[in-house]
């Protein structure tokens, strides 16, 4: 927390950052988006979920998937914990880019901490009275419609100020804030890729934060996942790199190919375990295999590259279920000694104990 590398001139996250917003100033040059990249990452959990209609039962609710400070707040899971807040400040257009927190798998692609950039545009009465339409007067069809056409027509145009002429296609999606709901797909390297995701702003939203009728969208992205794709930066890790090989690679507002240097091998531990006790029966276990994960970060940091699941069973005779994780552990500058890993999973084992309940095999 309070990192911002999407702050830091030069860094890869910053660049992308930068090209998304200069696009969307010269999209409309005369209504330009107000860009929020300094609002803190602590936030209230009704506006993180409730806000945003998502259900009480979801799983991203789950205190395996969100980190909560206090039941009413939480480490922000996306940027759009302050889309309803800015909505009911009466702001039109905005951008709003920062960190987000999510227990998480991981290997190569996933962190913790990640960075995502979230673009809200409401339409005013004057832009609906251009367009032959009426907040009060048109049907929700004919303002949907509206909308989602203004919506795909900017959002095509973003794609190829990232990453040129591309094939693209429309996924039709579900997300709880906004109806209808896309994904937007590229064709890239002969594959197709998914970009961001984004809809026309549920209308109960709009009616919850006074904007009665009008219509808007929203999308919103991860900064990681572009900047991987567009630097061909292999590991996540390396974004919070404070190696000079790395940064000493990029330059401000230029899309530049990362060159790997040296990779160091690796070391790999497996843990073994029952799940639950001899007394308690598989459908009661409490064990979330992010909760593993927390526990080997905290002990670890970024020396962890992946934690994997490599076998497991139910016992035939005792009903128990059993887990084998490989965690491997590899520096990005430097040779790890087994010594030093030996006391890292020594670790690992104590912790696992004593904060998952779960019996060592």
């Amino acid at each position: 927390v309070g990192t911002n590398l999407h702050l830091q001139p030069k860094h890869p996250l910053n660049t992308i950052k930068n090209i998304i917003e200069e696009y969307w100033k010269s999209y409309e040059a005369n209504a330009p988006f107000e860009a929020h990249d300094d609002l803190s990452p602590v936030v209230p959990t009704n506006l993180n979920f409730d806000s945003l209609l998502i259900p009480p039962d979801h799983v991203s609710r789950s205190k395996s998937d969100t980190y909560y400070l206090r039941d009413e707040v939480v480490l922000r899971t996306h940027t759009s914990a302050h889309q309803t807040t800015l909505l009911r400040s009466g702001v039109d257009r905005f951008m709003v880019t920062g960190d987000v927190y999510r227990r998480d798998e991981i290997d190569s692609s996933h962190y913790p901490v990640f960075h995502q950039m979230e673009g809200v545009r409401m339409f005013t009465d004057e832009e609906l009275r251009e367009a032959g339409l009426s907040k009060t007067e048109s049907s929700e069809v004919e303002l949907v419609k509206f909308a989602e056409a203004d919506l795909k027509a900017g959002l095509e145009g973003m794609a190829r100020a990232l990453f040129g002429n591309v094939e693209m296609r429309w996924v039709d999606e579900y997300f709880p804030f906004t109806d209808p709901s896309y994904e937007l797909e590229i064709l890239f390297e002969g594959e197709w890729m998914e970009v961001l995701g984004c809809g026309v702003v549920h209308r109960n939203i709009g009616q919850d934060v006074g904007r009665g009728r009008q219509p808007g969208w929203a999308f919103g992205l991860g900064l990681e996942r572009l900047a991987m794709v567009l630097f061909d930066i292999p590991d996540i890790r390396l974004f919070w790199s404070q190696d000079e090989r790395f940064h000493s690679q990029f330059e401000s507002g230029k899309i530049v190919k990362f060159t790997p240097y040296s990779k160091y091998p690796p070391c790999f531990k497996d843990i073994s375990f029952w799940c639950s006790g001899a007394d308690i029966k598989p459908t009661d276990s409490s064990f979330h295999p992010n909760d593993l994960y927390e526990v080997v970060r905290d002990v670890g940091g970024d020396l962890v590259e992946k934690v994997e699941l490599i076998d497991d069973f139910i016992h035939p005779i005792t009903g128990r279920i059993s887990n084998c994780f490989r965690i491997s552990y590899r520096s990005m500058d430097r040779s790890l000694t087994n010594e030093e890993i030996d006391a890292l999973q020594e670790k690992v084992r104590e912790l696992t104990v004593d904060k998952l309940g779960v019996e060592l095999r």
